[in-house]
């Protein structure tokens, strides 16, 4: 599993009003299994997450994902770290669902019997085989998010970000994605508002108005957060 580092890392937007910054001085090592990052809406914890695989870019510090300085070497950590999106239909670009897992392996699998074989493996792993040659954009919100995480995995990334990977999701398909991701054996970092799924995570991050409030084991964090809204 690779380890994430942070070091200094602060992050500033350009606004309406001037500069706002968004994250403070994070200084940060992960090296567990299974991470979640919860807080409020606008607190920093998206933006932390994108950090890590270059979706976003420091203003000052170092973001480092197994040695690499992201900033330098973003193509090169890109392929150790897949990332999710709250909103499936931002990373699904194919007509086809094969097709659209296939995309992910245009720089990595060059031999055309090789690519349709992890693509059938990957939808096979995601139970959306039988959906190869459908169009995407025709299936239920959990079949996307499992066709995004497909997509993501038939790269074979050391690790996996979430990003609110439940928020737009029915019950039912909440619960799906919630024990497809406990299965993964990658590395995985979830940011979402989902407390429950989060609540078997190894370490979790409490992000508040851009500094880490808390960061501990995840039944403490949360409950400490949880305990937050009724003072």
């Amino acid at each position: 599993m690779p380890v994430i580092e942070f070091d200094n890392v602060g992050v500033t937007f350009p606004s309406a009003t001037g500069q706002r910054t968004v994250l403070h001085d994070i200084n940060l090592t992960l090296s567990e299994r299974r991470i979640g990052i919860i807080g409020s809406n606008g607190s920093g914890k998206s933006t932390l997450a994108r950090l890590i695989n270059g979706l976003a870019e420091p203003t000052r510090g170092q973001v480092r994902v197994a040695g690499l300085d992201v900033a330098k070497h973003g193509r090169q950590v890109r392929k150790q770290v897949g990332f999710i999106f709250s909103d499936a239909d931002n990373q699904i670009i194919m007509p086809t669902v094969a097709e659209d897992v296939a995309f992910s392996l245009r720089a990595t699998t060059k031999k055309g019997p090789e690519r349709r074989k992890k693509v059938q493996r990957a939808l096979q792993n995601m139970g959306l085989e039988h959906l190869a040659d459908a169009s995407p954009h025709f299936l239920s919100g959990g079949e996307k998010q499992l066709l995004a995480l497909a997509s993501v995995l038939v790269a074979e990334p050391d690790l996996v970000i979430a990003d609110e990977p439940t928020t737009l999701l029915d019950l039912g398909n909440r619960r799906m994605i919630a024990r497809t991701l406990a299965e993964l054996p990658q590395q995985l970092i979830v940011v979402s508002h989902d407390l429950e799924l989060l609540e078997d995570m190894d370490r979790v991050l409490w992000v508040s108005d851009g500094r880490i409030h808390d960061d501990g084991p995840a039944e403490r964090v949360i409950n400490d957060y949880v305990d937050s809204y009724r003072s």
